[in-house]
Formats: structure tokens, sequence, C-alpha cells
């Protein structure tokens, strides 16, 4: 208070002023991104004609017969009695608009009744900004964008469970919500169960009678449909796809891709399920009981989904509101948690995690161990930690001044001293290599366009004397040992060595980590530009040069697939060369921050290496290199301009060991947590 008190008066009631109307305009941003992202998925829709759009209900069609007579209707009898009546509808346009329009206004219900189940107290930017970035994220999650489908109702039953929990106050109001919502989706019926532990018993008998009244409604008006559903396909398992289809994201059908069959697979899957509802129903129950409702309800989605027999993507939208929940004791480590989350239910898995064959059974099931680690894993903080609302603080260095007048320090781009979380950086390395391996991908492979550019950088070098490809590439290939050399150095080292640099760095430098990292991450971006405005063919790809391609070999140039390099990259994303670019961000590196002058000087030698490699090996232009080069001291210039000197990353091994494992210690009752450094943020 005596701080406050201190910093009060005019500057200070200006700062609360100004910082409530950057939160009033970031929320209102946040909202505008929201809108044009429901815009995008209201177009992407709508762009479907509507008579092939209510084709996508999968009903029959005529009103008599049964709504799996196609085998696509995946939902409940009750579902298909609702849904029925809208095939008469065939001929009315509106239609398509008006379900798109529900689908997106569920979806940003959700988002705001969600908000108003943060636990207390809620610091006053989540209150603000909460609603709008859940609602964004849910609008590019993959159940949002399948459940934008005609005939699917998974945001439905959500929004019931939400508003009953949340919103109604009365208990026969609420059950019966819950009742329907477990109508449409039988596993939500595991509502009942949470609400009768945590003292809303007669929320659970209402829910229960509901969920029974609706089932009996259909079993009298389609008893045929209820058979079908109910005993012929228990409970839905093998509408709708292949159980043991990926898009079946539940336990059941991660055993049948297994290979499980037969009875053996249904013990199995009754054991797995029967411990994932009891570890799971536990667990929501003790953080429903420690104030963090939304959490509860989140877990107990996950494991609804996760124990049903057919746990389709566009039904775990429950995983997306467990970032709810805080992990982690220091402020480092609490994104992790949301990131994990929100990555997995926006990109596909391959983005995630590499295409080899030992990961497949990860990868095809990412989104059902994420619901599943949501619901007996994930260690979330109780309200009672001392590391509820206050993490150990994140380290940073003293505020640097700003290097030019006209080019300001940014003041986001902190000099972080403490290590960052591993699984977060390995994580967002992943993706962004994934992303950019798509960016380079679909980058322009005009060969007219790049045959066009090679000519013009090939006239370039002869006017100035440095096209010396051909000889380069020619006395290689005539010398066997070398041949061999660049080409094993050209394979082997373009990834290896920056993965090792880094690796070191993290271990040992943390802070130089963070400002290596940045200047490789951005001098790669700067390179992904280049590739889209200048498609270039390398000499290797050039009609009429005779260069030979030592690496790949001999190429059938009459063929514009070029074999099949062509499948796994771009072959025209030469210039800048990052082979070359990335080897001297190594050698820049190594050089700088080597202790041993031998160390320096493998170094110095990397990058000198490598433009022999891709020159030799007709893989480059001379110039690709200098381009490579460019975007690499760019990177360098704007991590410079953005943070100030690398000198200014202290880099306090011995101590910032010391420090985190003071900090990992509970703080003892009746004390409060270190201070944090001058500059630091928790």
């Amino acid at each position: 208070m005596a701080n406050a008190a201190e910093h009060s008066g005019a500057n200070g009631h200006a700062g609360v002023i100004g910082g409530h109307g950057r939160l009033g305009a970031a929320r209102l941003l946040l909202w505008a991104l929201a809108g044009a992202l429901a815009v995008r998925q209201a177009v992407a829709v709508l762009r479907v004609p509507p008579g092939e759009w209510l084709s996508g209900f999968h009903l029959s069609g005529s009103l008599p017969g049964s709504v799996y007579d196609t085998g696509q209707f995946s939902d409940t009898p009750f579902a298909g009695l609702v849904l029925k009546p809208l095939v008469g509808l065939a001929a009315a346009p509106s239609l398509e608009v008006a379900w798109t329009l529900v689908t997106l206004l569920c979806v940003a219900a959700i988002g705001l009744v969600a908000a108003r189940g943060l636990p207390d107290p809620v610091p006053r930017r989540s209150a603000l900004l909460a609603a709008p970035v859940l609602t964004a994220l849910m609008m590019v999650s993959l159940p949002v964008r399948e459940a934008a489908s005609p005939g699917r109702t998974a945001v439905l039953p959500v929004l019931l469970v939400l508003v009953a929990v949340f919103r109604v106050p009365g208990d026969r109001p609420a059950g019966f919500l819950v009742g329907l919502a477990a109508a449409l989706q039988p596993a939500l019926l595991l509502f009942a169960p949470l609400l009768w532990l945590t003292g809303r018993r007669p929320t659970a008998r209402a829910a229960a009678v509901t969920f029974a009244g609706a089932t009996a409604l259909s079993w009298a008006a389609m008893p045929r449909d209820s058979w079908t559903y109910w005993v012929q396909h228990l409970a839905g398992a093998g509408l709708g796809g292949a159980p043991d289809g990926l898009a079946n994201q539940s336990v059941h059908g991660a055993l049948l891709r297994f290979g499980l069959t037969g009875p053996l697979e249904i013990l199995l899957y009754a054991a797995l399920a029967a411990a994932v509802v009891w570890i799971g129903l536990r667990r929501a129950v003790r953080y429903a009981r420690d104030g963090q409702l939304l959490l509860a309800v989140a877990v107990t989605g996950c494991v609804a989904v996760a124990v049903s027999p057919t746990g389709w993507r566009h039904q775990l939208l429950w995983v997306l509101l467990a970032v709810a929940g805080k992990v982690g004791k220091r402020a480092a480590d609490r994104p992790v948690w949301p990131v994990a989350v929100v990555l997995a239910m926006t990109l596909p898995s391959t983005m995630l995690l590499p295409n080899l064959a030992a990961l497949a059974p990860v990868r095809d099931n990412v989104l059902l161990l994420i619901a599943v680690a949501a619901a007996c894993a994930v260690p979330f903080l109780p309200r009672s930690s001392p590391y509820w609302r206050e993490p150990v603080p994140t380290d940073y260095g003293r505020p640097a001044t700003a290097r030019w007048a006209r080019v300001p320090l940014m003041p986001f781009w902190r000099r972080v001293l403490s290590r960052p979380n591993l699984l977060l950086e390995l994580l967002l390395i992943r993706v962004g290599y994934s992303i950019y391996s798509h960016i380079r991908a679909a980058a322009p492979t005009s060969r007219s366009l790049a045959e066009g550019n090679g000519s013009q950088i090939h006239g370039i070098e002869r006017a100035v004397g440095i096209d010396i490809e051909h000889a380069v590439n020619h006395a290689v290939v005539n010398t066997p040992w070398l041949e061999a050399f660049f080409n094993f150095y050209y394979t082997s080292f373009h990834f290896v060595v920056p993965l090792t640099i880094l690796g070191v760095l993290y271990w040992r430098r943390p802070g130089d980590y963070r400002w290596a990292r940045a200047s490789l991450g951005l001098a790669t971006v700067l390179a992904l530009i280049g590739f889209w405005l200048y498609p270039l063919a390398p000499p290797r790809l050039m009609p009429g040069l005779g260069f030979i391609d030592t690496v790949h070999g001999p190429q059938d140039l009459a063929n514009p697939s070029y074999g099949a390099m062509t499948a796994i990259s771009n072959q025209y994303a030469a210039m800048p060369s990052l082979h070359f670019g990335w080897s001297l961000w190594c050698g820049i590196v190594i050089v700088v921050l080597a202790p041993k002058g031998w160390q320096k000087l493998l170094g110095a030698l990397h990058p000198l290496i490598t433009v022999g490699a891709i020159v030799a090996t007709a893989n480059h232009w001379v110039l690709d290199a200098v381009g490579g080069a460019v975007v690499v001291s760019a990177g360098f210039g704007l991590v410079y301009a953005l943070s100030g000197p690398r000198g200014l990353h202290m880099n306090l091994p011995a101590q910032q060991g010391r420090d985190d494992a003071e900090r990992a210690a509970p703080a003892a009752p009746g004390t409060t947590t270190a201070e944090p450094v001058a500059g630091s943020r928790s």
C-alpha cells in the first residue's frame, strides 16, 4: 500500500486510466479477430450449394425413413428426431444461413459463459480478455471447424452444460439442460455423478430423468432407429464412420487402431474406461470443491469423450476449456499447458510430430492423449497453493536504453536470464519448422519463372566474374573422394550443427540461447519471403548448362517433377541459401561465444566448407550464399535493434542454478516468495 501511495497522484492515475484504455482496445481487437474468424468459417460453409449442403445431414430423404439408412448419421435417435424435419426444408436456402449463424453464435456464447466461470479472484486482464480469446481460439479449432458441418450438434451440448452449471439458478431447470445435453451425447450423463458428488443432487436427479424421458420419447417415436443405435451399434459405435478411423478419438477407437479386436479389446476397453472415469471424476470433484468449477466441467467432458465408444473430433471442445487450469510453479512454465492444448486443437497432428513410423501411435491419437491427460494426469494447481496467484517470477536483465533515437527498443522484448521451459521450446521449434516447411513448399514453383531468374543470376555472376559453379562442379565430380566429402557434408550438417549449438546454449548459456534462437528464427522468416518473391532454379536444374547433380543423381530436365525430390521439397526455394545462411549463423555464434581458439577456428571453417559444398554439388549459385549472408545479418541486426547488444544478456549459470533451487522449494507458512530482480514481472 505504501508503494502504491508513493506512485499515486496525477501520473499514477493516468497510468491506471491508460492501462484500462489499453485493455479495452485489446478487447475490441480480440473481439474483432473472433468476428473475422467467424466470418471466415461462415464463408467456408456458405460456399457449398444449399442442396449439396443439406445432404450433409446424412439423413434419409423421406421423413418416414430411418435416420441411419445412409450409415453416415452418428448422433443419437433423439438428435435424429429433432433434426429429421429439417430434411423437408431442402428448398429453403435460408436454412444453411440459419444453421451456420446459430452454430457460430453458440460458440460465442460458450466463450462468454466459460469466461464468467473462471475461479475467483479473476485478474482484471483475464476478466476482460478471456471471452474474446477463448472465442477466437474455438473458431479456429478442429472441433468447431468440423462441428459447423450440417447435422452435427456437438457445440450445443457444451453450451447446455455450461449454461446449466454457471447461469441457471434453479436445480430442475439446470438438470433439464444437462439431461438434454446427455440425450444428444449419452456420455455426458457423467455430469450427473459430478453434480451428485458436489452436493447438487436435485440437479443430478433432474438430469437423469430428462435423459431417460428424451430417450424413451425417441424409442416411442423411432423404435427401429433406437434399436439400431443402442443395441445393434452399442451407443453408436460404427455409425457415421469406421470406429477405427482417425476421426474416432476415444479409447475404443485407439485400441481398434492398435489392431485389437473381439472380447480382448472389449475387456481392455472396459477396464481402461472404468479407470479413466474413476480417476477423472475424482479429480473433477476435487477441483469443483476447490472452487475451480470450469476446470471440473472441462475434466468431466474430457472423460466423457474419451470413454465414449465413439469420441468424434467435433465433440472434443471440452479439451480447449481445460486451459482454465494452472500448471507449474514457475511463471515460465505456465504457458506450456495452454500452448500444448491450443496447438493440438488447431493444427494437424502431422505438424506436431515428425512423420516417423515409430511415432504413429502417438501422432494418430494426439487429441485422445491430451483429453486423457487433462482428465487423469495433468497436475493442475489447487487454489490453496502458494503458487496459484504468485508463481515463481521470471528473472529479467536490466532494461537497456535505445541504441538509436528513431529505433526504440521494443518494451515487450525483455532479456530473460532464466532457462526457458524445455517442453515448450521443443514444441514451438517443431511447429515452427513444420510451418516453415509448409510455406516453403507452397512458394511459387513456376518453372519458366524460376529458370528465367536462374539465367538472370547466372548473367550477373558472369558480368562480375564470379561464375565459378560449373568449373567447381566438374572439378569435384572428377575427384571421387572430394565429391563424396561434399555430398556427405551437404546432407549431414545442415540440421545437426544448428540444433547442437542451440542445445549447448540452452544448457550452458540460457541468455545467449534466446539471443541466438531469435536471430536464427528471424533470418529464416526473411528467407521465406525471398522464396516467395524470387523462385530460382539452382544450377543442377538449369537446362543446357551442363551441371551435374552429385547429391540427387542425374535429373531428367524434360520432366517437370525432377523425380521424387520435388514431392519432398520446393526445388526452387534457393534464394537465399539457408544451407549457407544457417551455417554462417553457426559460425558467428561459435566465434562469438566459444571459449577456446580451436573451437572458434572450427566455427569459422563451417560456413566456408558449406559454401564449397553448395556450389560443388550444383545446389546453389554463389549469389545464393550472398543472399543467405544478407538474411542472417538482418536477423542479428533485428535482434540488436529490438533488444540491444548481446553483452547485456547476462549468463549466470551457477547463481541461476541456486536461484532455481531456492525458488523450487515450497514457501514456508507466513513467508513470501523472493522479490524479482529489477525489471522483472511475474
